[in-house]
C-alpha cells in the first residue's frame, strides 16, 4: 500500500482490516481516486474519505467497488461482512457541542451516516395545528351533503 497515508491511531481492529482491504481492491484496480469515482457513484474526495478511514462508506460505496474490481459472489460478500463489521465498530463523532445529545436519534437508532435517506426512521410528526379543523370542515360537508340528499328526495 505505497502512497497511503498512515491511517488514524487507535482505529478498531476490524475498521482497520476493513479499510486496509479496501485499499488493496482499489490498487489492484489500476485506477486512481479520480477515475473511481468516475466509475462509481462516488467522488474522488468520499473516496478519499473512506480509505483514509475518515468516513464509513455507505455499503453501496463497497458493493461499487468490487464490481468495478471484477469481484463478484463470495469474494464480494467477505467485502460486504467485513463492511458489517466495520460498520458496527466505527468509532462515532463525538457530540457537537451546539447539539444535545440524542439530537437526531429516532426511535432508538443513531444518526447513522452509512444508511441511505430512505432507511433513516422517520422522526415522530409534529401534531397539525389544523387536523381538527380539517375534521371539522369534512364532518360539516357530509352533513350538507346529507341535508342536500334528503330535500331532494322530501321534494321529489
Amino acid at each position: 500500500m505505497g502512497g497511503w497515508q498512515p491511517l488514524p491511531e487507535g482505529l478498531p481492529p476490524e475498521v482497520r482490516h476493513f479499510v486496509e482491504q479496501l485499499r488493496l481492491l482499489k490498487d489492484d484496480t489500476g485506477l486512481s481516486l479520480v477515475a473511481l469515482g468516475a466509475r462509481t457513484a462516488y467522488s474522488k474526495s468520499s473516496w478519499q474519505r473512506y480509505l483514509n478511514a475518515v468516513q464509513p462508506p455507505p455499503r453501496q460505496a463497497v458493493v461499487a467497488l468490487c464490481r468495478v474490481a471484477g469481484l463478484a459472489g463470495a469474494d464480494a460478500e467477505r467485502h460486504a461482512v467485513r463492511w458489517e463489521l466495520a460498520v458496527q465498530a466505527w468509532p462515532r463523532p463525538a457530540t457537537a457541542p451546539d447539539r444535545p445529545a440524542g439530537a437526531g436519534e429516532a426511535e432508538g437508532y443513531e444518526d447513522d451516516p452509512t444508511l441511505p435517506w430512505w432507511d433513516r426512521p422517520e422522526p415522530d410528526p409534529a401534531p397539525r395545528p389544523h387536523g381538527r379543523l380539517l375534521l371539522y370542515a369534512v364532518l360539516l360537508l357530509l352533513a350538507l351533503l346529507l341535508v342536500a340528499v334528503v330535500g331532494a328526495v322530501a321534494l321529489g
